[in-house]
């Protein structure tokens, strides 16, 4: 049994290496494509280096995503491959039977789950960031839209609204403002600072500071003022700054569990951070699910020539759970779906068609 496994394992691990550096590839080249018109571009001129740089370190970004659609499509190959061959039947008079397949392609379904996971919450993320810091050397900040990140911090007898404009290459936060209200939702002060930093026990140090200052009831009135620095103590942290000023889907799960948690401690919607956490909790079990999904094609009767189109039917649908997986993401933010449930039910769709394949396919048949 254990020669059996190696050779399915083996097989199955060089098909979905193939097709997923196929995929990267292809993604490699659109990406740079679109560059191509940066080049000589930004504060710091675009140079090409920096742009091939640049693209190289989306592509952990993409293996993430294009990793269930690798394993379904290379399980698939492999898997009609052996039936076109005969190999699968001798194998079969060897002893591996359904149970004992679905077991070893289990197996190494939980090893690609286990890539995913990795490549998902520490490789992608970490070469996001510096792709991002690297455009930002180019175009001399990384913001996001045209009025940069919004945060909100409640203290003791204050409420803050706190937009960043973008973060330099540097660390250093630009075109700060700070809404200050008191308990009863009053504006108290709005403090303006043209740049700041992070001190070493977490609070704000900001520099070229315009204070105004609002007094209300029977002596209202405006007081401005500047003074050159301004400390200010809050458990904003720069981490969750840069998660502000990037798209959640860039974030690892502990990331968007820690800014979920800010975010409902400070009574601020987290729907579309609750629905991206449960994706990346489920994404990488949809790898289970298309080992499952591959199997019943060893089952199968090929003619001569047929597995092209069984392939080409696999990339259908591996596409087609990537479309649907998006378009849940989409309809569950809009609708306010419960998060778990717009983000488990393209997984869920899916495992209930792969063992329904199985029990057909295989165990009826």
């Amino acid at each position: 049994m254990k020669t059996i496994r190696r050779l399915i394992y083996v097989e199955v691990v060089q098909a979905v290496a193939f097709v997923s550096l196929g995929f990267l590839a292809l993604f490699f080249f659109f990406d740079f494509v679109d560059e191509l018109p940066n080049l000589g571009k930004g504060i710091q001129p675009y140079r090409m280096t920096q742009a091939l740089l640049y693209v190289g370190l989306r592509m952990p970004s993409h293996l993430y995503e294009l990793l269930p659609i690798a394993v379904l499509i290379g399980t698939i190959f492999v898997m009609a491959r052996f039936a076109q061959s005969s190999e699968y039947t001798i194998l079969r008079t060897s002893g591996l039977g359904p149970w004992r397949a679905l077991r070893a392609l289990l197996l190494l379904g939980f090893a690609f789950t286990l890539l995913t996971v990795l490549t998902g919450d520490y490789l992608s993320p970490l070469s996001d960031r510096t792709g991002q810091l690297l455009k930002a050397r180019m175009d001399g900040s990384l913001s996001v839209g045209t009025t940069g990140a919004w945060l909100k911090e409640r203290q003791r007898y204050f409420s803050y609204n706190v937009n960043v404009k973008s973060l330099s290459p540097d660390g250093q936060l630009l075109g700060i403002r700070i809404f200050e209200a008191d308990t009863r939702g009053y504006l108290v002060s709005l403090t303006q600072a043209a740049r700041g930093s992070f001190a070493d026990d977490g609070a704000w140090v900001l520099n070229d500071v315009t204070r105004t200052e609002f007094t209300n009831g029977d002596s209202a009135r405006v007081q401005h003022s500047k003074l050159p620095t301004l400390r200010w103590p809050t458990e904003i942290t720069q981490e969750m700054v840069a998660v502000a000023l990037l798209k959640p889907e860039r974030m690892s799960t502990i990331a968007l569990f820690q800014y979920i948690q800010h975010l409902e401690a400070n009574s601020q919607t987290s729907q579309r951070y609750e629905i991206e956490f449960w994706r990346k909790v489920f994404y990488p079990l949809s790898c289970l699910v298309m080992v499952v999904l591959a199997l019943p094609f060893a089952y199968l009767h090929f003619r001569s020539g047929g597995i092209t189109s069984y392939v080409f039917g696999g990339v259908l649908i591996g596409i087609s759970f990537f479309l649907l997986n998006n378009l849940f993401g989409y309809i569950g933010n809009l609708q306010n779906w419960i998060p778990w449930i717009a983000a488990g039910t393209p997984g869920l769709l899916y495992t209930l068609l792969s063992l329904g394949a199985f029990g057909w396919l295989v165990l009826r048949r």
